[in-house]
């Protein structure tokens, strides 16, 4: 579920804060589900359990999950969530075609930009499903 990258120049729990976001956002970890002890999930990793304490802080912080005493950490609904970051995606984006724009970039040099971007994004997810979820994938489209 989760893995880090010690070549990563970032420290160790904002890598895990950042993988819990993806799959919360994601919905593979949908609303109220109970999240890994910190104990538990800080020796899945071999990894400190204050390391592990820190970023279920700031996810907790930051509205991606919530705290029960007694009971443990659950993820919190983040449809509201969610929404607010596509909502700053879409600004930002919006950003970056105008700056395009004004910098002589036609409607069509973007529209190849982000095509191509998604080529390669695509090409990045099956290589890291690996060959075995290619296949029954492939499997799946010929039924």
């Amino acid at each position: 579920m989760i893995v880090l990258d010690y070549k990563d120049r970032r420290p160790l729990y904002e890598q895990i804060v950042q993988r819990f976001q993806e799959l919360i956002l994601k919905g593979i970890l949908p609303p109220d589900m109970q999240m890994p002890s910190v104990r538990s999930q800080a020796m899945q990793l071999s990894i400190n359990p204050n390391t592990m304490q820190r970023a279920y802080s700031e996810l907790e912080r930051q509205g991606y999950i919530y705290t029960v005493k007694g009971k443990g950490s659950f993820v919190a609904d983040t449809a509201v969530l969610l929404e607010e970051k596509r909502a700053q995606w879409m600004e930002q984006f919006g950003q970056k075609v105008k700056e395009g724009h004004s910098l002589g970039i036609s409607q069509e040099e973007m529209e190849q930009a982000v095509q191509s971007m998604l080529h390669e994004m695509t090409i990045e997810i099956l290589a890291q499903q690996g060959p075995d979820e290619n296949r029954k994938k492939e499997e799946r489209n010929l039924d």
